[in-house]
């Protein structure tokens, strides 16, 4: 399976950003990276020539239970083994299994709802960024006496935009 660049829905924050801010630039003529939310993003687009997306999810689940006594934990343990015939040790398997099944069912399900999401969300942000391209694009052309500043800041959007585009389309295919 090929690497993703878009794992979650969160990590597609950057692209609703540079969406955003194509939309902006195409309804106000005078905009420039100036008046932008992502100055440091358009500039650095332009310096480096090629655009570049980043993206990163990271997720933190933690949890503890308290209250249990090491003694009922043990007998609850050897009790539940003796089903199979076992000790405290073929407890844990016989406590875990049910919910080892479950989880895995219910983890499986999510899985796919989020990951249905994520793939139709993807497919959007490619159809709006692929029409924002196409009208910086004309804007470049139809600008043609715009500032230095302007045509820069149209530019970088061009940039950006042709990299959420490759990105998007790779993760879909």
């Amino acid at each position: 399976m090929a690497k993703k660049n878009f794992k979650s829905l969160d990590s597609l924050n950057s692209v609703i950003s540079v969406i955003d801010e194509a939309t902006e630039a195409l309804n106000d003529k005078k905009r420039t990276i100036a008046q932008s939310a992502i100055p440091d993003v358009l500039i650095g687009a332009l310096g480096a020539g090629i655009g570049g997306v980043g993206s990163f999810a990271a997720l933190f689940f933690g949890g503890s239970v308290v209250g249990l006594s090491a003694a009922g934990i043990t007998s609850g343990l050897a009790a539940a083994g003796a089903i199979v015939g076992g000790g405290m040790v073929a407890g844990i398997f016989v406590l875990a299994a049910p919910v080892a099944v479950l989880a895995a069912g219910g983890v499986g399900i999510s899985a796919a709802v989020k990951g249905k999401k994520l793939k139709e969300t993807k497919d959007r942000l490619l159809k709006l960024a692929i029409e924002k391209e196409h009208s910086i694009n004309i804007a470049l052309k139809q600008e043609i006496n715009a500032t230095k500043e302007r045509a820069e800041y149209l530019n970088g959007l061009n940039i950006l935009l042709q990299r959420a585009i490759k990105d998007l389309q790779a993760d879909i295919s």
